[in-house]
């Protein structure tokens, strides 16, 4: 580049001190800067290759996970409205940031270890080699033969029948709207055990359980079904993760509520003495915004929704989360009010929670009644979930496990129950997933203790973890 005098010749002899500036910050970067200018001129001329448009398809199916993956993400705020609601409030504070540092760590560590471990074959191997054949085989059938045959011999299977595996000119998805997706599954998982520890977990005891869920725990068994592993081989079905998802969190909260022990004062001379939380308001607006949220759970795991047939699932899947989730409160409402003489509402709250749960795996085969009786049988299971815990003296503050866990292994095994796949399968499936996060986080939590870094002491633990963890309290009057 030169610069030429001329009527604004100060304002040119400017931009050359400026330009003169800048010079060396390249200068001293190569080796030949003389060299540099060339390539620099050669790149600049070759021409910009534009992302293939491929289609309106393409724009609806990525905009719809995207809004999937929004409502997935908003989920956060209602569990810790629901643990922050049925805990104490000198605790709030401290679960707040629990499930603040769940969704802060989970996208971090998932991003860079655990979607490879829970999808191992990378886009960049396949796709490029999926377009080739696509581009250069004029013979439809001869191609997806061809790319049927690189995905045998390399064991390639796809999350959900699309994602990976759905390559058509007006359906495909993009790779960062896929893990966007998966990320806020793989936080939510996490987030479960939160409630279940609540009140006498140390911070950084729980940010390394954390750190260990969401980067190998979950991914592995994940894998198993969703990355083409051994059990989506064998035919085990489990649509939006009642077992994937809420199995592993409510089996690895089990564990810890186990390993921990109970709050102090929950049990005296073998006897249950109930802790009420301090805002039942805060907890039931959380289960709206989980209800809210689940919408984007089930319906978003049909993962393409351009072409009627996929559309056509989702909004079944809506239909019978809501139907479930609606047989599930009421029926626990009901029930709790026959057995403890009125209609108690935080059985109602964890009715419909496991409701939603047990749906969860089979929201795409369950017609409408059959949806209105997994939601029921979840509820009846929820209540007695939460008195065997309290016979146990296994203290679980929010009932993470029996909505969680038990309606989680509820809603595999209901496809079997039902028909709509072989019992055998499903138990084993079940068993594999919830027994492989029970045994990992057990040993986990156990070496936690060991090491001093699983349970405050009984004078924090009464003052309350906001103070003497955080320094801070959530209410000031």
């Amino acid at each position: 580049m030169t610069f030429t005098l001329n009527r604004c010749g100060l304002l040119a002899m400017l931009m050359a001190a400026l330009f003169a500036l800048s010079t060396p910050l390249t200068a001293y970067a190569q080796e030949d800067s003389d060299s540099a200018s060339v390539a620099a001129e050669e790149v600049a001329a070759e021409p910009v290759e534009e992302p293939a448009d491929l289609g309106l398809g393409f724009a609806i199916d990525n905009a719809m996970l995207f809004m999937c993956a929004v409502l997935v993400f908003f989920m956060q705020a209602g569990f810790a409205m629901v643990e922050a609601g049925f805990n104490s409030s000198k605790n709030a504070v401290n679960i707040l940031f629990k499930n603040s540092m769940d969704i802060c760590v989970g996208v971090l560590l998932f991003y860079t270890i655990g979607f490879g471990i829970m999808y191992p074959f990378s886009y960049e191997k396949f796709t490029d080699q999926f377009d080739k054949i696509s581009e250069e085989e004029p013979d439809e059938e001869a191609a997806t033969a061809a790319i049927d045959k690189i995905k045998a011999e390399n064991g390639y299977f796809a999350f959900g029948g699309f994602g990976l595996d759905h390559y058509t000119s007006v359906g495909r998805f993009s790779p960062e709207t896929d893990w966007l997706f998966q990320a806020m599954f793989a936080a939510t998982a996490a987030t479960i055990v939160s409630g279940a520890v609540a009140g006498r977990m140390k911070v950084g005891g729980y940010l390394i359980y954390s750190a260990v869920i969401t980067a190998l725990i979950y991914p592995v068994s994940g894998m198993w079904k969703w990355g083409g592993g051994w059990l989506a081989q064998m035919g085990f079905m489990d649509f939006a993760g009642s077992a994937v998802v809420h199995g592993v969190g409510g089996f690895a909260g089990l564990a810890g509520a186990m390993i921990i022990g109970p709050r102090i004062g929950r049990y005296v001379d073998g006897k249950s003495i109930p802790m009420p939380g301090h805002s039942l308001p805060l907890a039931a607006l959380g289960v709206f915004i989980l209800w809210f949220g689940w919408y984007g759970f089930n319906p978003g795991s049909q993962l393409a929704f351009h072409e009627t047939s996929n559309m056509n699932v989702a909004m079944h899947c809506a239909v019978t989360t809501t139907l479930a989730a609606g047989a599930g409160g009421l029926v626990a409402t009901l029930l709790s009010w026959v057995l403890f003489g009125k209609p108690d509402l935080s059985m109602g709250l964890n009715g419909i929670l496991g409701g939603l749960v047990g749906i969860t795996a089979c929201c795409d085969v369950m017609n409408n009644w059959e949806a209105m009786a997994v939601g029921s049988i979840a509820a009846v299971i929820v209540i007695a979930g939460v008195m065997l815990l309290d016979k146990l003296m296994i203290d679980d503050p929010v009932g993470a496990f029996p909505v969680h866990g038990l309606c989680g292994v509820w809603g595999c095994l209901a496809i079997g129950v039902f028909g709509k796949n072989s019992f055998m399968t499903q138990l084993i499936g079940t068993a594999a997933i919830c027994g492989w996060a029970f045994v990992t986080m057990l040993a986990l939590f156990l070496i936690l203790k060991a090491v001093g870094l699983l349970r405050v002491s009984a004078e924090e633990e009464q003052k309350g973890l906001d103070v003497s963890e955080h320094g801070m309290a959530a209410y000031t009057h």
